[in-house]
């Protein structure tokens, strides 16, 4: 009996599910358990001053370790670039929508001072650059809360992952979604990361659902963050395509305000992913993308 580890929002247990049903389809049995995080807890605080990384996987991570759990599955954009001794990105199965999605109104139908809820960062940082004149605040909670507050009046629009409100059937709630180009993702976005100790039981019968074009992707995405030194909390984007061995890689750093926006795009091999992501955040913080950071650290 192989054990999944998982927080226990509705979005998260749709992943467990889903990996669940994967791994009985090979021929698995599966139980999932569900353990409360640290970023669950905290949910009366943006997440960007909370400043930990690892928020939504330490207390899973300990379960992996203890042996309480075979195997994990996260949001890949919530595990943070370095895993505990002993852990391992085991498959990255093939990726759902990475973009990011308005619901309520498109952005250019807004009218000047409307509200906008987003937790991100990243998004309000990159919406301040493309739409000052808008009111953005932060929105916590699980989707459907999200959602309810929107439908409250709340807000005017909210920002949200395009990958989770296709997962949990609620795609038709999208007024618009924004191409990488006009709003870069997070990190992994999209992507489910199932994380396993280096080997036994779990580590064996995930590497069935590994999908090579998404997991050289967000390697190279994951590079960009690594060289940056950022957590999932920071105004950090990236966002890579692999067609026929060949990667396109994009990579963003706002500042907060979003007066300031540093970006650039590489490409190569899918087989030197990882080292193309570095080079470019490498490259990023040389062009500026240091100052912005140590500013957005010592905040």
């Amino acid at each position: 009996m192989l054990v999944i580890a998982s927080r226990g929002s509705q979005l998260a247990l749709w992943q467990a599910r889903w990996v669940s049903a994967q791994l009985t389809s090979l021929g698995h049995e599966c139980r999932i358990e569900i353990i409360k995080t640290t970023g669950d807890k905290i949910t009366d605080v943006p997440l960007a001053k909370v400043g930990t990384k690892g928020l939504f996987t330490k207390e899973i991570e300990e379960a992996l370790l203890d042996g309480r759990a075979d195997l994990a599955v996260h949001s890949l954009k919530d595990l943070p670039t370095e895993l505990p001794e002993g852990l391992v990105l085991a498959a990255v199965p093939e990726r759902e929508d990475p973009r990011d999605a308005v619901v309520g109104r498109r952005l250019a139908d807004l009218p000047e001072g409307a509200k906008v809820g987003t937790s991100s960062l990243r998004r309000s940082a990159q919406l301040r650059k493309l739409r000052p004149d808008l009111v953005i605040e932060s929105v916590r909670g699980n989707l459907d809360t999200r959602l309810r507050k929107l439908d409250e009046g709340q807000y005017d629009a909210i920002l949200l992952a395009a990958a989770g409100l296709k997962r949990l059937g609620w795609g038709d709630r999208i007024a618009e979604i924004l191409p990488p180009e006009t709003m870069c993702p997070a990190v992994g976005q999209g992507a489910l990361a199932i994380e396993t100790r280096f080997s036994g039981a779990g580590f064996d019968a995930v590497q069935a659902m590994d999908h090579p074009e998404t997991h050289a992707a967000v390697l190279a995405e994951r590079g960009v963050l690594g060289a940056l030194g950022g957590g999932c909390q920071v105004p950090i984007g990236a966002h890579a395509t692999v067609e026929r061995g060949w990667l396109r890689l994009l990579g963003l750093v706002a500042s907060p305000a979003g007066d300031e926006v540093i970006r650039n795009e590489a490409s190569g091999s899918a087989s030197e992913a990882e080292a193309l992501g570095r080079a470019l955040g490498n490259d990023l913080l040389e062009r500026g993308a240091r100052r912005i950071l140590d500013v957005v650290y010592a905040g």
